[in-house]
């Protein structure tokens, strides 16, 4: 059976509704869906109270203009045509909504586009976060980013952490505090994740022996590389190679995703320059 069709065939079991009560317990994210005439008919219960309803049954019928201001409305209008005419995702709109005290206030809404079983437009869902909240999630990343392109331009060189400090503008304490508060690792050990994913990279995409990629990213030999490539990927340079060099063409595709032991805790999504 095609993945398509036992995607189909499951979603057909599904319940209407059910994956969109996962937004009910999203923090600080408002979402909505809009019918091909741009009414509201659903929203979760941030979102169902900041247009000041009770309750989604409420809501459901309304358009924007008949909540938000003219302007507000008009602006919500115009993304919503866009996405519904051309059947194309919005994604990081940076537009002004109203607060909890209903002043207005940058939010980040992404708009995708939902289709009938005929294959035709039937509308639009979305959701809305707020623009200072985004930001402040992703400053620690932000702060930190001289030192990890930083690490990242100098994988074959031996790295000074005081040298890394100055660039960022912190002691060397507190590079090491930021980092296991950022990315759940020190310093020392986010430099070895990445060698190791470089390493990976240049298996897969090469036919460099071991010892010249170890050299290449900043391992003194041939053992040191291998001893810390099992310890974080669990199996040796040249199984990886083996495993999975046959199923990609050299110098033409990226290794495959990694399951690195106690691997980074996830970047937020880059959709905020």
């Amino acid at each position: 059976m095609r993945i398509n069709t036992i995607k189909e065939a499951w979603e057909e079991t599904l319940r209407p509704g059910s994956v969109s009560g996962l937004f009910e317990n999203l923090p600080d994210t408002l979402y909505f869906a809009k019918d091909r005439e741009r009414r509201l008919v659903a929203g979760n219960k941030l979102f169902v109270e900041r247009c000041g309803y009770s309750d989604e049954a409420e809501m459901s019928g309304h358009d924007d203009y008949d909540i938000f201001p003219v302007d507000m409305a008009e602006t919500f209008r115009a993304t919503d045509e866009l996405v519904i005419e051309s059947g194309e995702p919005r994604i990081g709109l940076i537009e002004l909504f109203p607060n909890l005290l209903g002043d207005p206030e940058l939010f980040i809404t992404d708009k995708i586009p939902l289709f009938s079983t005929t294959g035709e437009c039937a509308g639009l869902c979305g959701i809305v976060r707020s623009y200072e909240r985004a930001h402040a999630t992703l400053q620690p990343y932000l702060d930190l980013l001289p030192a990890t392109e930083y690490l990242k331009a100098n994988l074959a060189t031996k790295i000074a952490f005081p040298e890394v400090a100055r660039i960022v503008g912190m002691s060397v304490r507190k590079l090491q505090r930021r980092f296991i508060e950022t990315y759940m690792v020190t310093p020392q050990h986010f430099l070895a994740k990445l060698r190791v994913m470089k390493g990976c990279e240049l298996l897969v995409q090469t036919n460099q022996s071991v010892t010249e990629i170890a050299i290449a990213i900043g391992f003194y030999d041939h053992s040191a590389f291998s001893k810390r490539f099992s310890n974080i990927v669990r199996v040796s340079p040249s199984t990886y190679r083996k495993r999975y060099q046959t199923t990609h063409v050299i110098n033409s595709f990226s290794p495959p995703p990694l399951r690195l032991k106690g691997g980074f805790k996830a970047l937020p999504p880059k959709e905020i320059s």
